[in-house]
């Protein structure tokens, strides 16, 4: 497929308005827009001993979970100020021994910790990771998918929530290093091929409830043979299964969950769900839930005062503006435009284009891909794993993509390429409220994988906006940050009142020359994968801070002087006025 739109077939349009393919054209193919700043990623992968190659199981059989992993999380597991790494990993399927593999991996595939060791006494030292898997006892063999990161008890650790082909686990921090699974004694061992989860206080009543996005119901023993037109063997789609639904568990605060997903309508309204994101949406002060799906409408789950409503459709976050569900993958909120709501941006297929909805204030969208310049560059690209970050810390929220086929590259397969499902991934920048692909990004941006998961964090403790990629079957890519250090920042690790990350919380950061810049509190979003819940305010090369504003998911509000540039400040609920 190849990347210049101008190059494309008539039939790729077809289904578009003309208006919408004028515009795509006069996007795409006139003059190059240059690059405004030099490579600003590296990858530091092998340097800072990060040693993981995803393993998803193929043996010429089809398996329809090949092509869907894996996740990744950072998050700080031993409290030690900086960002560690857990990385999801496949396993073989059906009757299948290791021989079978079409990529012998050499070991029994887990999953994996890695202990990030930076030197917090010696700025700039060398990153450097440890492999300490065994100590923690997250080294599960199943067939895993994706990462949900937050404290569930209340004590202070990050505990993690693995989704899989089969019963997911609920891995609880014991606080020294190590931890015990919890999913069957918790009550939320879902046996459904769950994809993304996400954990945010739906109830504000001061603990971590649980959305899970469950797919279709794929079984070994159902497994079906799909065909290209012309006869030969592919990878089915969400289509030649039905859609399962979505689980919410309510955390009753004493160890367990309690499974809501029928009162609260979720369990009848079944859908292909890959990606998820929780944030106050409408700006009731309660936060809302909208789920990515594949091939069949979004769904937002509007909270009004803890009781859950379905309303895409009416809200105009369901479909594009052409009216066509479309292949939902990776999906996160941010205000790109800066006026004070948060909007939606969300990956698609091949022939698709990404999609990006605009937030009128009220929890009202309005696609705008095609104005605000995302739809021609995504045209050609399969995406999943997606966020917003201000990489270049001049206060705007850009955009990265995670690209990687689901559908046979010909060309590629022509080559020899026994899975020819790479794509190179996609960095935008945003230009006022337009976004332009930066071309060239570099290398770490160059390279082609099966871009899959992506998490964010600030790794290096520098101020700046660090990528951890997750490919199927293929290596885990650690890309540093090098360019948005130089600019001044703010930094800051919000706790609620129990002491834990206050997940959900909103931060408006008010400036010297009057702007405004609201970030959220997260660890969701993006495609099975969670990210640093703490915030990075870019300040380019502007007005300073003034004072910052924090509306907490009880929807409590407080403000707080503006802390000291170039450092984390930790602000806990019930410290401001």
């Amino acid at each position: 497929m190849p990347e210049n739109v101008c190059a494309l077939g008539p039939r790729t349009f077809a289904r578009f308005p003309w208006t919408v393919v004028l515009a795509i054209f006069v996007a795409a193919c006139g003059p190059p827009e240059p690059a405004a700043v030099p490579p600003p990623f590296a990858d530091r992968t092998a340097q800072a001993g990060l040693a993981f190659t995803h393993f998803n199981g193929m043996s010429g059989s089809w398996y329809f979970p090949e092509i869907q992993g894996s996740g990744a999380a950072l998050f700080d597991y031993d409290n030690d100020g900086d960002l560690d790494v857990f990385l999801v990993q496949g396993a073989m399927l059906g009757d299948k021994a290791l021989a079978d593999a079409t990529f012998a991996p050499g070991s029994t595939p887990r999953d994996r910790l890695f202990r990030n060791d930076l030197d917090p006494t010696a700025p700039g030292s060398p990153l450097r990771f440890t492999d300490v898997t065994e100590a923690s006892g997250l080294g599960d063999d199943g067939y895993g998918m994706g990462v949900a990161a937050g404290d569930v008890d209340n004590d202070g650790d990050i505990d993690l929530y693995v989704t899989r082909l089969g019963p997911n686990r609920l891995w609880l921090n014991n606080g020294d290093g190590s931890f015990r699974e919890a999913g069957a004694s918790s009550g939320t061992a879902d046996a459904r091929w769950s994809h993304s989860a996400a954990f945010a206080d739906l109830d504000r009543d001061g603990w971590l409830d649980l959305y899970v996005v469950n797919y279709v119901d794929y079984r070994l023993a159902s497994h079906k043979r799909c065909a290209q037109p012309s006869g030969a063997t592919e990878y089915c789609g969400p289509n030649s299964y039905p859609p399962q639904a979505d689980r919410l568990y309510r955390n009753l605060g004493n160890g367990r969950f309690i499974d809501e997903s029928a009162p609260s309508g979720i369990a009848r309204q079944p859908a292909a769900g890959l990606g998820v994101v929780t944030a106050d949406l409408d700006d009731n002060g309660w936060i809302d839930v909208y789920v990515a799906n594949d091939d069949m409408p979004n769904q937002f789950w509007r909270n009004q005062g803890g009781r859950l409503q379905e309303d895409a459709l009416l809200a105009g976050v369901a479909v594009n503006s052409t009216g066509e569900a479309e292949a939902s993958m990776g999906v996160d909120a941010g205000d790109v435009d800066g006026d004070g709501d948060l909007d939606l941006f969300m990956t698609h297929l091949r022939e698709e284009t990404n999609t990006l909805y605009v937030n009128e204030g009220d929890g009202q969208f309005f696609e705008r891909t095609v104005s605000l310049g995302l739809a021609a560059p995504s045209i050609g690209f399969t995406g999943f794993g997606t966020l917003f970050l201000d990489f270049d810390n001049d206060g705007d929220l850009d955009l990265v993509a995670i690209n990687g086929e689901v559908r046979e590259i010909a060309s590629r397969r022509a080559a020899g390429d026994v899975y020819p499902l790479d794509q190179r991934d996609q960095l935008f920048r945003n230009d006022g409220g337009h976004f332009v692909e930066v071309r060239p990004a570099g290398p770490a941006f160059d390279e082609e994988h099966v871009g899959r998961g992506l998490a964010m964090g600030d790794v290096d403790n520098d101020g700046d906006t660090d990528l951890l990629v997750s490919n199927n079957s293929g290596p885990a890519r650690l890309l540093i940050n090098t360019l948005g250090q130089d600019n001044p920042w703010l930094g800051l690790r919000l706790l609620s009142r129990e002491g834990r990350d206050a997940l959900g919380a909103r931060v408006d950061l008010e400036l010297t020359d009057g702007r405004r810049l609201r970030r959220r509190v997260r660890t969701d979003g993006s495609y099975l994968s969670a990210s640093d819940p703490r915030l990075r305010f870019g300040l380019g090369d502007g007005a300073g801070p003034k004072a910052l504003y924090v509306r907490w998911a009880d929807g409590s509000t407080e403000r707080f002087p503006a802390p000291v540039l170039r450092v984390y400040t930790t602000l806990r609920q019930g410290s401001g006025s």
